[in-house]
């Protein structure tokens, strides 16, 4: 129970808090409702980025075995020494519901596949074709790394909004209710009081 004077402005500003809160926890239930279904929206597509990176894994794999055993380990190793290296990755933030998750992107966007090898000119195609499939299995993982982050904030941010929801619902609407219950009773009791008074005063003026 709230610490509350039995006073007609006290039951008036106490019907205010209940509105504001009863308005607050409508537009959070919204909020949390939202940020829900996005979840569910970003990890369908985190999980075909993992379906597709798996798929690329298998790909990728498959081409170096292929170039180890048309060029041989050594070359492979010598040659991995002139590559050159991966595009540096842009970070920058944007809204999702309300929450602020990463975007990750390589600079310069997706490359040709001669940009992405050593250069067939200069290597066997089987060596820049497996350098190629592996370029766009770190460009796919990058992507995944984008949608576990943002999954990890909504699901932080569904955590706290959750704990305003219940906070509101169980605790603070109730002890208002309750606070508002008894200042409208006890001025209730009040006005009977002061009615059973005036019907006293005017039985003892009649005898009078």
């Amino acid at each position: 129970m709230l610490d509350v004077k039995p006073t007609r402005s006290e039951l008036l500003n106490l019907k205010k808090k209940i509105q504001l809160a009863k308005s607050g926890h409508k537009l959070l239930k919204k909020k949390r409702d939202g940020m829900i279904m996005e979840f569910f929206r970003v990890l369908e597509e985190a999980r075909e980025v993992m379906k597709e990176t798996a798929e690329l894994y298998k790909v990728a794999r498959e081409r170096l075995i292929l170039a180890e055993v048309t060029e041989g380990a050594t070359k492979l190793r010598s040659i991995s020494l002139a590559v050159r290296p991966f595009p540096p990755v842009k970070l920058t933030t944007s809204n999702l519901m309300g929450v602020k998750v990463s975007r990750i992107e390589v600079e310069g966007g997706e490359l040709h596949m001669l940009e992405r090898g050593v250069g067939l000119l200069s290597t066997k195609a089987k060596i820049d074709e497996a350098s190629y499939y592996y370029r766009l299995l770190v460009e796919k993982l990058v992507k995944y790394a984008e949608y576990v982050s943002s999954i990890q904030k909504l699901l932080d941010e569904i955590e706290k909004t959750k704990r305003k929801v219940n906070a509101l619902e169980y605790n603070i609407i109730p002890r208002l209710e309750d606070a508002a219950n008894f200042v409208r009773q006890r001025l209730e009791e009040m006005e009977r009081e002061n009615v059973f008074r005036l019907k006293k005063v005017k039985s003892k003026k009649r005898r009078a």
